[in-house]
């Protein structure tokens, strides 16, 4: 039986669904635009450049995206972090003429939680750490979708490629980045009441740090891996050797979920209404290496990142993470 919104709800109630919906059909109503624009002629050769400029001349991407401050602090992303509803908290100040790498915790299905701290200023990230501007870090694949590609990165999204964090990294004090360490890889194990983070072997982010003397602030979201069941998470089933196909072939992958509709709270791709707790915690301070970093450098630092993870998560979890069916988990 399925188990309908009623029709009073207070108009703040569905402002806060038309946010979240905004996002959630942000790659949908894009690709709809544009088809649609493609039907009238007379604009085939403004279509034409502009696709041409996407794939062969538009760097931005690599070099930190286009952010536009008015629209992060679009009034929307304040009702999309109160439609959960999200809350940040903040373990330590961040000194603005430093560099830093956000690693964020878990993936969950689509990252909501990385998307509104790091996105948006709907949970005013620039007044908690002023002089910190962070690049919520995506896939390449996510800037050759035409109109998507212009809407995230006025959300200050870029590439998550090395060129683009080394350039964002450069770019002068103050410029930071944030990657979902556990990728498409750990939207597969998004099962609620678990906090599995596929960490193990992820050194990318850690020999980045090195090499650019970047300080690394641990970010764990407690709540993101709620907000929609997951199906499939048994390793041995066909489903799940299909979705690791698609992830090894194209990079990414959709992991089959649920959540609830706009006007049911039973199925559909909206998220449900859960409490979501994004702790940043304190930074951990970086050398630059001289030269390549060792393995032994690597290993060090990644032990050390680990410990401070696992310590945020020892202080919180009695408080934010007390429908757990398990411990929080480092896998590979």
């Amino acid at each position: 039986m399925v188990l309908f919104a009623p029709l009073r709800i207070p108009v703040s109630r569905r402002l806060q669904t038309a946010a979240v919906l905004s996002w959630i059909s942000a790659l949908g109503v894009s690709l709809t635009v544009f088809f649609y624009l493609c039907t009238f002629k007379y604009l085939w050769p403004i279509i034409i450049i502009y696709l041409l400029w996407i794939l062969m001349l538009d760097q931005a991407p690599e070099r930190g995206g286009r952010r536009v401050d008015l629209w992060r602090r679009w009034k929307g992303w304040k009702y999309f972090a109160a439609y959960f509803p999200m809350t940040l908290i903040k373990e330590g100040d961040l000194d603005p003429s430093k560099n830093y790498i956000f690693g964020y915790h878990p993936h969950g299905i689509i990252s909501l939680g990385a998307f509104c701290t790091f996105g948006t200023e709907g949970l005013n990230f620039s007044k908690r750490f002023p002089g910190i501007k962070s690049r919520l870090l995506t896939l390449q694949s996510n800037f050759n979708i035409p109109l998507y590609r212009d809407f995230i990165m006025a959300c200050g999204c870029a590439s998550v490629s090395r060129n683009s964090c080394e350039s964002i990294l450069r770019s002068g004090p103050g410029n930071s980045i944030t990657i979902v360490v556990g990728g498409a890889q750990e939207s597969l194990a998004a099962k609620p009441g678990t906090m599995d983070l596929t960490l193990k072997k992820r050194m990318g982010f850690i020999k980045l740090a090195l090499v650019n003397g970047a300080s690394l602030v641990p970010t764990l979201a407690f709540g993101e891996n709620d907000l929609y069941e997951l199906y499939s998470t048994n390793k041995a089933s066909k489903m799940y050797h299909l979705q690791q196909m698609i992830k090894h072939t194209l990079g990414w992958t959709v992991p089959m979920f649920n959540g609830r509709g706009i006007f049911n709270y039973d199925f559909g791709l909206m998220p449900r209404r859960k409490p979501v707790f994004i702790v940043i915690g304190k930074p951990i301070h970086v050398e630059k290496s001289e030269g390549a970093p060792t393995q032994e450098q690597l290993e060090a630092l990644q032990t050390k990142y680990m410990t401070e993870l696992q310590g945020i998560w020892d202080r919180y979890k009695d408080k934010y993470a007390q429908g757990r069916t398990e411990e929080m988990r480092f896998i590979e």
